[in-house]
């Protein structure tokens, strides 16, 4: 049976080839004169920053950019964009890059438009004043933060992340340009793109899935197994950056509407006390949890089979397991906790973390700490 659900849908979704020159009728349309450009340095390098700003300035708008923050945008990092924003009486915010840059400029607005701090926002709906308007434009096919209304934002002392979601901050547009993403580099291709994978499978099979957030999840695990593999050895191609920036995208809706679960409940300790990035700590634990998840999700592992012309056999989840592991073989990215050195004695305390996380309460099998300690020792 489906869960009850609502939907609406709320960014407008503007996809093309060259959609990024549309940057400046999308802002004119808002009829504000000074924006911020929150981006890092590899798209300054790029020279995408500088085209985003071009195109602003050519319509008499104000254009500054913010990129001092990190890979994972801390509480600290979000305070000096809020002051940078301050000073420059900033009216709108563009999110240029991947999901760092587009976290850190929701981050922002959270503190520019409701003051407080990060923390006053963790969780969902505690924006209590209207937010500046955003446009989010993705240049990495991973994270699918240009349709979501959280914001990941790290604790700058405990590392932990910080799920802050509000429907006020999504973003009121997003611009899709496949040729923003043949800039990517190969090993930033493989940590979003096995990081937008899991997103839809776990978003597939979350207690929260219905028929909407299944039909993200279904067609974009489709693309993306379909297209990842070719990414990484032609990341130019043209067709092969649509369709993985489409299936990037519809993941990111996928968990708009129905969430995460166990695999990311377990990467995200890695990353805080071992330094992990995200998508390699995502491709240590996400088989591990698909064949935990078997006994509780059989039929949905089955349509996801299915519709990726995977032989089932005796148990979809392990067959869907393998294709896993198969796709991550591709990135030779390290396959166990121990190609980071992390001792077997940490198991217990990053359990311990790993059941508080928020997305753990979402896995479709309950997952309590001894199960964590498994699937640990399972990935060592």
């Amino acid at each position: 049976m489906w869960q009850p659900f609502e939907y609406a849908a709320k960014s407008k979704i503007i996809f093309g080839k060259n959609s990024l020159e549309r940057l400046g009728e999308v802002v004119e349309s808002f009829s504000v004169q000074r924006v911020v450009i929150v981006t890092d340095q590899g798209i300054i390098d790029a020279g995408h920053a500088q085209k985003a700003v071009e195109n602003l300035t050519q319509r008499n708008i104000t254009a500054l950019i913010f990129s001092d923050f990190a890979e994972n945008p801390t509480t600290e990092n979000v305070k000096v964009g809020v002051q940078f924003a301050k000073e420059n009486d900033i009216e709108l915010i563009v999110g240029l890059g991947g999901g760092s840059s587009m976290d850190c400029a929701k981050g922002i607005n959270f503190i520019l438009s409701n003051g407080g701090e990060m923390h006053d926002y963790w969780g969902y709906g505690k924006a209590q004043q209207p937010m500046l308007p955003m446009i989010g434009i993705p240049t990495t096919t991973g994270t699918g933060s240009e349709a979501q209304s959280y914001a990941l934002i790290s604790d700058a002392k405990t590392h932990r992340k910080m799920a802050c979601g509000d429907p006020k901050a999504a973003f009121k547009v997003a611009i899709l340009d496949p040729e923003l993403t043949k800039t990517q580099p190969v090993s930033v291709i493989k940590a979003t793109g096995i990081d937008a994978i899991s997103h839809a499978l776990e978003s597939a099979v979350t207690k929260r899935r219905n028929a909407m957030s299944a039909s993200f999840s279904l067609y974009a695990w489709k693309l993306l197994n379909e297209h990842f593999e070719r990414m990484l050895f032609e990341p130019t191609d043209e067709e092969t950056n649509t369709n993985m920036q489409i299936g990037a995208c519809y993941s990111g809706m996928a968990i708009e509407n129905s969430m995460l679960g166990a695999a990311h409940a377990s990467a995200n300790p890695l990353t805080k006390n071992f330094g992990i990035t995200h998508g390699h700590a995502i491709a240590l634990m996400l088989p591990h949890v698909i064949r935990y998840n078997a006994t509780h999700a059989q039929d949905i592992y089955e349509d996801l089979c299915r519709i990726s012309g995977i032989t089932v056999g005796s148990c979809a989840g392990k067959a869907l397991a393998r294709r896993v592991e198969k796709l991550i073989s591709f990135t030779e990215l390290p396959t166990n906790l121990r190609a980071y050195d992390i001792p077997s004695d940490a198991i217990n305390n990053l359990a311990a973390e790993a059941t508080k996380e928020w997305t753990a309460q979402f896995n479709p099998r309950m997952v309590k700490h001894n199960d964590f300690v498994t699937l640990y020792n399972r990935a060592l």
